[in-house]
């Protein structure tokens, strides 16, 4: 992956295919991932970089093919993790990660 916006967002993208092998990594997912290998990781099933119950959740979205969103913390930083599939020509392609840090308190607005 690369080009100037993928490459200076502070937000780590990754990108899978239909069977799960991570094809892309930007700059910011590779040190996100680095304990884990890193870029090394292109190439790699995404369902064998997560243990249990990780892994069955995984296999779940490849099935439904829907989008999964949730929060974390890790190494003191809270982030929403966003996991979208992605279609080419109206066919299943894999799955976009997006890891975006965001503050503890985070402000809500309605705009119904």
């Amino acid at each position: 992956m690369s080009g100037a916006w993928v490459d200076g967002v502070t937000v780590a993208i990754t990108v899978t295919a239909a069977d799960g092998t991570i094809t892309e990594m930007n700059p910011r997912s590779v040190e996100t991932y680095a304990a884990d290998g890193g870029a090394a990781l292109i190439g790699r099933s995404v369902f064998d970089c997560h243990p249990e119950p990780a892994r069955t959740i995984t296999l779940g979205l490849y099935r439904d093919r829907q989008p999964n969103s949730y929060t974390i913390r890790k190494a003191g930083q809270k982030k929403v993790i966003h996991q979208l599939p992605w279609f080419v020509d109206g066919e299943f392609a894999g799955f976009v990660e997006l890891s975006i840090p965001i503050p503890d308190e985070l402000p809500h607005f309605d705009r119904d």
